[in-house]
Protein backbone atom coordinates (compact mmCIF):
# COMPACT_ATOMS: atom_id res chain seq x y z
CA UNK A 1 0.00 0.00 0.00
CA UNK A 2 1.38 3.29 -1.15
CA UNK A 3 1.71 5.32 2.18
CA UNK A 4 0.27 8.69 2.11
CA UNK A 5 2.84 11.70 1.21
CA UNK A 6 2.19 15.32 3.49
CA UNK A 7 0.49 18.12 2.32
CA UNK A 8 2.34 21.63 1.38
CA UNK A 9 0.42 24.44 1.05
CA UNK A 10 2.25 26.75 -2.08
CA UNK A 11 2.02 30.27 -1.78
CA UNK A 12 2.92 32.34 -4.65
CA UNK A 13 2.61 36.08 -5.52
CA UNK A 14 2.36 36.08 -9.20
CA UNK A 15 1.37 32.22 -10.65
CA UNK A 16 4.54 30.56 -11.51
CA UNK A 17 3.80 29.65 -15.34
CA UNK A 18 5.13 29.66 -17.69
CA UNK A 19 8.74 30.12 -16.22
CA UNK A 20 9.46 33.15 -18.18
CA UNK A 21 11.08 35.61 -15.72
CA UNK A 22 12.87 36.16 -12.59
CA UNK A 23 10.67 35.21 -10.13
CA UNK A 24 8.19 33.10 -11.91
CA UNK A 25 11.25 30.79 -13.34
CA UNK A 26 12.48 29.99 -9.73
CA UNK A 27 8.69 29.61 -8.05
CA UNK A 28 8.09 27.27 -10.86
CA UNK A 29 11.30 24.92 -10.13
CA UNK A 30 10.81 24.84 -6.69
CA UNK A 31 6.96 24.09 -7.02
CA UNK A 32 7.84 20.96 -9.84
CA UNK A 33 10.71 19.99 -7.09
CA UNK A 34 8.20 19.87 -4.67
CA UNK A 35 5.76 18.13 -5.83
CA UNK A 36 7.51 15.19 -6.41
CA UNK A 37 7.53 14.47 -2.64
CA UNK A 38 4.30 16.17 -1.40
CA UNK A 39 1.19 16.73 -1.88
CA UNK A 40 0.62 20.74 -3.52
CA UNK A 41 -2.04 23.18 -2.77
CA UNK A 42 -1.23 26.08 -4.75
CA UNK A 43 -2.88 29.59 -3.45
CA UNK A 44 -1.41 32.48 -5.77
CA UNK A 45 -2.58 35.60 -7.63
CA UNK A 46 -2.32 36.49 -11.61
CA UNK A 47 -1.64 39.90 -12.80
CA UNK A 48 -1.89 39.02 -16.49
CA UNK A 49 -5.62 37.46 -17.22
CA UNK A 50 -3.79 35.84 -20.09
CA UNK A 51 -1.83 33.76 -17.79
CA UNK A 52 -4.92 32.01 -16.58
CA UNK A 53 -4.38 29.85 -19.37
CA UNK A 54 -1.46 28.39 -18.22
CA UNK A 55 -3.29 26.48 -14.82
CA UNK A 56 -3.86 23.29 -16.58
CA UNK A 57 0.04 23.02 -16.63
CA UNK A 58 -0.11 24.12 -12.75
CA UNK A 59 -3.60 21.75 -11.75
CA UNK A 60 -0.91 18.83 -13.73
CA UNK A 61 1.68 18.93 -10.90
CA UNK A 62 -0.74 20.13 -7.79
CA UNK A 63 -3.49 18.40 -6.30
CA UNK A 64 -5.58 21.64 -5.72
CA UNK A 65 -4.90 25.24 -7.67
CA UNK A 66 -6.02 28.42 -6.22
CA UNK A 67 -5.83 31.42 -8.29
CA UNK A 68 -7.45 35.08 -7.78
CA UNK A 69 -6.51 37.89 -10.39
CA UNK A 70 -5.14 41.25 -8.89
CA UNK A 71 -6.82 43.19 -11.35
CA UNK A 72 -4.53 45.18 -12.37
CA UNK A 73 -1.73 47.22 -11.57
CA UNK A 74 -4.54 50.79 -11.29
CA UNK A 75 -6.44 48.22 -8.89
CA UNK A 76 -3.87 46.98 -7.23
CA UNK A 77 -2.07 49.98 -6.36
CA UNK A 78 -5.54 51.47 -5.15
CA UNK A 79 -5.81 48.41 -2.76
CA UNK A 80 -2.48 49.55 -1.62
CA UNK A 81 -3.27 53.18 -0.84
CA UNK A 82 -6.67 51.75 0.82
CA UNK A 83 -4.84 49.86 3.21
CA UNK A 84 -1.95 51.49 3.68
CA UNK A 85 -0.99 51.60 8.07
CA UNK A 86 1.10 53.92 9.61
CA UNK A 87 4.74 51.66 9.97
CA UNK A 88 3.64 49.28 7.06
CA UNK A 89 4.88 48.96 3.28
CA UNK A 90 2.24 49.54 0.78
CA UNK A 91 4.09 46.03 -0.74
CA UNK A 92 1.20 44.02 1.75
CA UNK A 93 -1.53 45.83 0.35
CA UNK A 94 -0.54 45.53 -3.19
CA UNK A 95 -0.82 41.92 -3.01
CA UNK A 96 -3.75 41.18 -0.39
CA UNK A 97 -6.53 39.10 -1.77
CA UNK A 98 -9.42 38.54 0.57
CA UNK A 99 -11.01 35.54 -1.35
CA UNK A 100 -7.28 33.76 -0.99
CA UNK A 101 -6.29 34.84 2.66
CA UNK A 102 -9.73 33.31 3.45
CA UNK A 103 -9.08 30.20 1.36
CA UNK A 104 -5.79 29.78 3.16
CA UNK A 105 -7.28 30.07 6.43
CA UNK A 106 -9.68 27.26 5.86
CA UNK A 107 -7.24 25.01 5.00
CA UNK A 108 -5.17 25.94 8.09
CA UNK A 109 -8.45 26.00 10.49
CA UNK A 110 -9.13 22.58 8.87
CA UNK A 111 -5.18 20.80 9.59
CA UNK A 112 -4.76 20.65 5.91
CA UNK A 113 -1.08 20.91 5.86
CA UNK A 114 1.94 19.42 7.70
CA UNK A 115 3.60 22.61 6.49
CA UNK A 116 3.35 25.76 4.21
CA UNK A 117 6.49 27.04 1.55
CA UNK A 118 5.96 31.18 0.77
CA UNK A 119 7.81 32.46 -2.19
CA UNK A 120 8.06 36.46 -1.39
CA UNK A 121 7.88 38.52 1.78
CA UNK A 122 4.39 39.81 0.40
CA UNK A 123 2.70 36.79 0.86
CA UNK A 124 3.91 36.27 4.09
CA UNK A 125 0.75 37.59 6.18
CA UNK A 126 -1.59 35.11 4.95
CA UNK A 127 0.18 32.45 7.22
CA UNK A 128 1.35 35.19 9.88
CA UNK A 129 -2.18 35.55 12.11
CA UNK A 130 -2.41 34.36 15.64
CA UNK A 131 -4.05 31.00 16.62
CA UNK A 132 -1.91 29.14 13.41
CA UNK A 133 -1.95 25.06 14.03
CA UNK A 134 1.29 23.39 13.98
CA UNK A 135 2.80 23.44 10.61
CA UNK A 136 6.57 23.90 9.66
CA UNK A 137 6.78 27.27 7.21
CA UNK A 138 9.05 28.70 5.32
CA UNK A 139 9.62 31.82 3.60
CA UNK A 140 11.82 32.54 0.58
CA UNK A 141 12.27 36.44 0.55
CA UNK A 142 14.38 35.62 -2.76
CA UNK A 143 16.26 39.11 -2.55
CA UNK A 144 16.28 41.56 0.15
CA UNK A 145 13.48 43.70 -1.46
CA UNK A 146 13.86 46.47 0.58
CA UNK A 147 17.63 47.30 -0.17
CA UNK A 148 16.01 47.52 -3.87
CA UNK A 149 13.87 50.41 -2.68
CA UNK A 150 16.53 52.12 -0.77
CA UNK A 151 18.29 51.90 -4.13
CA UNK A 152 15.42 53.51 -6.09
CA UNK A 153 14.76 56.45 -3.16
CA UNK A 154 18.84 57.32 -3.61
CA UNK A 155 18.45 58.40 -7.42
CA UNK A 156 14.99 59.62 -6.85
CA UNK A 157 13.40 63.13 -6.95
CA UNK A 158 10.99 64.61 -4.42
CA UNK A 159 8.29 63.20 -3.64
CA UNK A 160 8.93 59.80 -4.64
CA UNK A 161 12.24 60.02 -3.00
CA UNK A 162 9.99 60.21 0.49
CA UNK A 163 7.61 57.29 -1.22
CA UNK A 164 10.35 54.87 -2.22
CA UNK A 165 12.35 55.24 1.56
CA UNK A 166 9.21 54.72 3.07
CA UNK A 167 8.82 51.84 1.54
CA UNK A 168 12.50 50.49 1.94
CA UNK A 169 12.06 51.17 5.75
CA UNK A 170 9.01 50.01 6.58
CA UNK A 171 9.54 46.85 4.45
CA UNK A 172 12.71 46.10 5.77
CA UNK A 173 10.81 45.94 9.41
CA UNK A 174 8.25 43.41 7.72
CA UNK A 175 11.18 41.24 6.36
CA UNK A 176 12.89 41.27 10.03
CA UNK A 177 9.49 40.79 11.80
CA UNK A 178 8.67 37.70 9.19
CA UNK A 179 12.27 36.30 9.37
CA UNK A 180 11.72 36.18 13.33
CA UNK A 181 8.57 33.96 13.13
CA UNK A 182 9.04 31.75 10.09
CA UNK A 183 11.03 28.42 10.53
CA UNK A 184 13.28 29.07 8.20
CA UNK A 185 13.61 32.35 5.56
CA UNK A 186 15.69 31.92 2.42
CA UNK A 187 17.68 33.84 -0.07
CA UNK A 188 18.60 33.42 -3.70
CA UNK A 189 22.24 33.76 -2.95
CA UNK A 190 24.76 32.86 0.07
CA UNK A 191 25.59 36.56 -0.57
CA UNK A 192 22.26 37.58 -0.34
CA UNK A 193 21.47 35.86 2.89
CA UNK A 194 24.63 37.56 4.48
CA UNK A 195 23.23 40.61 3.63
CA UNK A 196 19.94 39.80 5.06
CA UNK A 197 21.76 38.85 8.61
CA UNK A 198 23.59 42.33 8.86
CA UNK A 199 20.20 44.06 8.37
CA UNK A 200 18.42 41.22 11.01
CA UNK A 201 21.09 39.98 12.64
CA UNK A 202 18.40 38.60 15.57
CA UNK A 203 17.39 36.30 12.73
CA UNK A 204 20.58 35.17 11.21
CA UNK A 205 20.56 31.95 12.64
CA UNK A 206 17.18 30.72 10.48
CA UNK A 207 18.28 32.25 7.55
CA UNK A 208 19.48 30.07 4.36
CA UNK A 209 20.03 30.32 0.83
CA UNK A 210 19.16 28.13 -1.87
CA UNK A 211 20.90 29.61 -5.07
CA UNK A 212 19.03 30.38 -8.69
CA UNK A 213 19.69 28.03 -11.55
CA UNK A 214 19.25 27.44 -14.72
CA UNK A 215 17.36 24.30 -17.39
CA UNK A 216 20.28 23.06 -19.34
CA UNK A 217 18.64 20.92 -21.15
CA UNK A 218 16.16 23.85 -22.24
CA UNK A 219 19.22 26.20 -22.46
CA UNK A 220 21.59 23.98 -24.57
CA UNK A 221 24.19 25.80 -27.50
CA UNK A 222 23.74 22.05 -28.98
CA UNK A 223 20.13 22.57 -29.98
CA UNK A 224 19.03 24.24 -33.47
CA UNK A 225 17.62 27.77 -33.13
CA UNK A 226 17.15 29.88 -36.19
CA UNK A 227 19.16 32.94 -35.99
CA UNK A 228 17.10 36.18 -36.01
CA UNK A 229 19.69 38.80 -36.86
CA UNK A 230 19.04 39.93 -40.44
CA UNK A 231 22.34 41.59 -41.19
CA UNK A 232 26.35 40.65 -40.45
CA UNK A 233 27.24 43.26 -37.69
CA UNK A 234 28.12 41.53 -34.09
CA UNK A 235 25.32 41.41 -32.06
CA UNK A 236 24.75 42.07 -28.59
CA UNK A 237 21.83 41.03 -26.69
CA UNK A 238 20.15 42.10 -23.79
CA UNK A 239 17.26 40.31 -22.39
CA UNK A 240 14.65 40.94 -19.46
CA UNK A 241 11.27 42.24 -19.42
CA UNK A 242 11.59 45.52 -20.14
CA UNK A 243 8.89 47.30 -18.27
CA UNK A 244 11.06 46.52 -14.65
CA UNK A 245 13.17 49.36 -13.80
CA UNK A 246 16.44 48.10 -13.09
CA UNK A 247 15.97 46.76 -16.51
CA UNK A 248 15.08 49.91 -18.32
CA UNK A 249 18.35 52.07 -16.66
CA UNK A 250 20.36 49.32 -17.73
CA UNK A 251 19.68 49.18 -21.12
CA UNK A 252 19.27 53.07 -21.60
CA UNK A 253 22.53 53.70 -19.95
CA UNK A 254 24.14 50.97 -22.47
CA UNK A 255 22.65 52.58 -25.34
CA UNK A 256 23.42 56.29 -24.40
CA UNK A 257 27.12 55.56 -23.16
CA UNK A 258 28.56 52.57 -24.42
CA UNK A 259 27.22 51.99 -27.75
CA UNK A 260 28.77 55.71 -28.87
CA UNK A 261 32.14 53.95 -27.72
CA UNK A 262 31.80 50.68 -29.56
CA UNK A 263 30.71 52.22 -32.74
CA UNK A 264 33.51 54.65 -33.12
CA UNK A 265 35.78 51.81 -32.67
CA UNK A 266 34.93 48.47 -33.64
CA UNK A 267 38.17 46.61 -33.77
CA UNK A 268 39.93 45.34 -36.58
CA UNK A 269 37.85 41.61 -35.22
CA UNK A 270 34.85 42.73 -35.12
CA UNK A 271 34.79 43.99 -38.49
CA UNK A 272 31.90 46.00 -38.60
CA UNK A 273 30.20 48.50 -35.29
CA UNK A 274 28.01 45.86 -33.63
CA UNK A 275 24.57 46.55 -32.90
CA UNK A 276 22.38 46.30 -29.71
CA UNK A 277 19.27 44.38 -29.30
CA UNK A 278 17.00 44.86 -26.26
CA UNK A 279 14.97 41.59 -26.28
CA UNK A 280 11.94 41.55 -24.43
CA UNK A 281 8.13 41.64 -22.89
CA UNK A 282 6.73 45.18 -22.62
CA UNK A 283 8.88 47.84 -23.13
CA UNK A 284 8.94 50.83 -21.47
CA UNK A 285 8.45 54.18 -23.49
CA UNK A 286 11.89 54.91 -22.24
CA UNK A 287 13.06 51.74 -24.02
CA UNK A 288 10.81 52.17 -27.30
CA UNK A 289 12.36 55.33 -27.97
CA UNK A 290 16.25 53.69 -28.12
CA UNK A 291 15.04 52.35 -31.57
CA UNK A 292 15.59 55.98 -32.82
CA UNK A 293 19.01 55.48 -31.85
CA UNK A 294 21.97 54.38 -34.54
CA UNK A 295 22.68 50.28 -33.82
CA UNK A 296 20.03 49.66 -31.50
CA UNK A 297 16.92 47.79 -32.14
CA UNK A 298 14.16 47.12 -30.09
CA UNK A 299 11.75 43.65 -30.63
CA UNK A 300 9.55 43.89 -27.99
CA UNK A 301 7.92 40.49 -26.51
CA UNK A 302 9.21 37.33 -28.39
CA UNK A 303 8.12 33.52 -28.43
CA UNK A 304 11.29 32.48 -27.27
CA UNK A 305 14.41 34.64 -25.98
CA UNK A 306 16.55 31.07 -26.90
CA UNK A 307 17.88 32.26 -30.28
CA UNK A 308 18.32 36.26 -29.82
CA UNK A 309 20.94 34.55 -27.09
CA UNK A 310 22.12 31.66 -28.94
CA UNK A 311 23.25 33.91 -32.00
CA UNK A 312 24.57 36.82 -30.02
CA UNK A 313 28.25 37.48 -30.42
CA UNK A 314 28.27 38.43 -26.52
CA UNK A 315 25.34 39.28 -23.92
CA UNK A 316 25.65 42.00 -21.57
CA UNK A 317 24.16 42.44 -18.32
CA UNK A 318 24.79 46.15 -17.77
CA UNK A 319 22.68 46.51 -14.35
CA UNK A 320 23.13 49.39 -11.79
CA UNK A 321 20.49 48.00 -9.44
CA UNK A 322 20.28 44.13 -8.74
CA UNK A 323 19.68 41.41 -5.81
CA UNK A 324 20.47 38.52 -6.38
CA UNK A 325 20.83 36.14 -9.47
CA UNK A 326 20.68 37.33 -12.39
CA UNK A 327 18.60 34.50 -14.51
CA UNK A 328 19.89 36.13 -17.85
CA UNK A 329 23.15 35.82 -17.12
CA UNK A 330 22.41 31.92 -16.11
CA UNK A 331 20.71 31.16 -19.11
CA UNK A 332 23.15 33.01 -21.55
CA UNK A 333 26.42 31.41 -19.58
CA UNK A 334 24.19 27.91 -20.09
CA UNK A 335 23.77 28.87 -24.12
CA UNK A 336 27.57 29.17 -24.04
CA UNK A 337 27.50 33.01 -24.71
CA UNK A 338 30.80 35.11 -23.82
CA UNK A 339 28.60 37.21 -20.91
CA UNK A 340 29.16 40.79 -20.02
CA UNK A 341 28.22 41.66 -16.39
CA UNK A 342 28.26 44.88 -13.84
CA UNK A 343 29.46 43.62 -10.63
CA UNK A 344 25.96 44.34 -9.48
CA UNK A 345 24.61 41.78 -12.06
CA UNK A 346 27.81 39.07 -11.25
CA UNK A 347 27.08 38.79 -7.27
CA UNK A 348 25.90 35.60 -6.75
CA UNK A 349 27.17 33.75 -9.68
CA UNK A 350 29.20 30.62 -9.36
CA UNK A 351 32.01 31.83 -11.96
CA UNK A 352 35.71 32.96 -12.26
CA UNK A 353 35.36 36.40 -13.35
CA UNK A 354 38.25 37.15 -16.35
CA UNK A 355 37.30 33.21 -17.37
CA UNK A 356 33.97 32.04 -17.61
CA UNK A 357 32.59 35.70 -17.62
CA UNK A 358 33.83 39.09 -17.59
CA UNK A 359 33.11 41.50 -15.35
CA UNK A 360 33.41 45.64 -16.38
CA UNK A 361 32.20 48.63 -14.35
CA UNK A 362 31.50 51.72 -16.08
CA UNK A 363 31.06 52.47 -19.64
CA UNK A 364 34.82 52.62 -20.76
CA UNK A 365 35.79 49.47 -19.05
CA UNK A 366 31.89 47.72 -20.23
CA UNK A 367 33.07 48.59 -24.03
CA UNK A 368 36.72 47.09 -23.35
CA UNK A 369 35.38 43.82 -21.85
CA UNK A 370 32.92 43.97 -24.95
CA UNK A 371 35.89 44.53 -27.79
CA UNK A 372 37.86 41.82 -25.74
CA UNK A 373 34.48 39.33 -26.51
CA UNK A 374 34.42 40.13 -29.42
CA UNK A 375 37.56 40.49 -30.69
CA UNK A 376 37.85 36.43 -29.51
CA UNK A 377 40.60 37.25 -27.49
CA UNK A 378 39.69 34.32 -24.78
CA UNK A 379 38.62 31.58 -27.09
CA UNK A 380 37.20 29.45 -24.67
CA UNK A 381 34.82 31.61 -22.62
CA UNK A 382 31.45 30.00 -23.73
CA UNK A 383 32.35 26.56 -22.98
CA UNK A 384 33.95 27.96 -19.51
CA UNK A 385 30.94 29.28 -18.97
CA UNK A 386 28.38 26.50 -19.40
CA UNK A 387 30.82 24.20 -17.30
CA UNK A 388 30.31 26.91 -14.66
CA UNK A 389 26.44 26.83 -14.43
CA UNK A 390 26.18 23.09 -15.00
CA UNK A 391 28.49 22.85 -11.79
CA UNK A 392 27.12 25.29 -10.00
CA UNK A 393 23.71 26.69 -10.61
CA UNK A 394 22.16 23.00 -12.36
CA UNK A 395 18.41 23.13 -10.43
CA UNK A 396 18.61 19.84 -9.76
CA UNK A 397 21.47 20.37 -7.11
CA UNK A 398 19.90 23.47 -5.80
CA UNK A 399 17.17 22.57 -4.78
CA UNK A 400 18.32 19.50 -3.03
CA UNK A 401 18.23 21.92 -0.01
CA UNK A 402 14.51 22.25 -0.28
CA UNK A 403 14.27 18.75 1.28
CA UNK A 404 16.32 19.16 4.01
CA UNK A 405 14.74 22.66 4.82
CA UNK A 406 11.06 21.42 5.10
CA UNK A 407 11.71 18.92 7.28
CA UNK A 408 11.05 18.90 11.34
CA UNK A 409 14.86 19.17 11.97
CA UNK A 410 16.72 20.69 9.15
CA UNK A 411 20.55 20.32 9.43
CA UNK A 412 22.28 23.63 10.01
CA UNK A 413 24.48 25.25 7.04
CA UNK A 414 25.47 28.13 9.26
CA UNK A 415 29.32 26.53 8.15
CA UNK A 416 28.82 27.24 5.27
CA UNK A 417 28.47 30.67 4.89
CA UNK A 418 31.95 31.24 5.82
CA UNK A 419 33.37 29.28 2.74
Amino acid sequence: MTAMRPRLLFLCHRIPYPPDKGDKIRAWHMLEHLSRSWTVDLGCLVDDPADLKHLPALRGVCDRVECHPTGGRAAAAARALTRVRPGLPLTLGWFHAPALHAWVEAGLAARRYEAAFVYSSSMAPYVMGPGLPPLRRVLDLVDVDSAKWAAYAEGAAPPMRQVWAREARTLLSFERRAAAVFDRTLLVSREERDHFAALAPESAGRLDWVDNGVDLSRFDPALPYANPYRDAAPPIVFTGTMDYRPNVEAVCWFAAEVMPLLRAAPGPAAGSAPEFHVVGANPAPAVRALAALPGVHVTGAVPDTRPYIAHAAAAVAPLRIARGIQNKVLEAMALARPVIASPQAFEGVRAAAGRDILVADGASATAAAIAVALGGQIPGMGAAARAAVARGHDWSATLRRLDALLSPQPPSYEMQAAE
